[in-house]
């Protein structure tokens, strides 16, 4: 299987997303909670590329393709914003009380505890997630 989506950089499209990843869902046969997790994980890199990846007023495309082999799922995040590399984002010290942590960083620690990899890479002015969760 192999099914990809171009969105805009626009808050609205995360439904878009959403139904991106109830198809694949279905396609794949994958429970429920597994379904919310992936949206969960999706939801927080597009959104973060969508509030910070380009100059506030700029129109971009994102790009989002999955592929399974029936074992593995793979998402391929691309944008061609500023470069970031979550994977290098300390994670978050849930030791700390919520109240006294720093705002941030959640997302990208929900990120790497449900899936089962996540690297990084900038080529050729690009952005690439790439996202691994194992699926049997």
């Amino acid at each position: 299987m192999r099914k990809e989506i171009c969105i805009k950089n626009q808050v609205e499209e995360l439904d878009h997303v959403a139904q991106f990843i109830e198809e694949i869902g279905e396609e794949l046969s994958l429970d429920m909670e597994l379904q919310m997790n992936l949206n969960l994980v999706l939801e927080e890199m597009v959104s973060n590329i969508i509030f910070y990846a380009y100059p506030e007023g700029t129109e971009a495309c994102i790009e989002l393709t999955a592929e399974s082999d029936g074992k593995e799922l793979t998402f391929v995040l691309s944008d061609q914003g500023q470069a970031f590399d979550p994977t290098l984002k300390e994670d978050t010290d849930m030791d700390v009380n919520p109240a006294e942590r720093d705002l941030g960083g959640m997302g990208i620690y929900i990120v790497k505890n449900i899936m089962n990899k996540v690297t990084y890479q900038r080529l050729e002015g690009k952005n690439l997630l790439t996202m691994k969760k194992d699926i049997v």
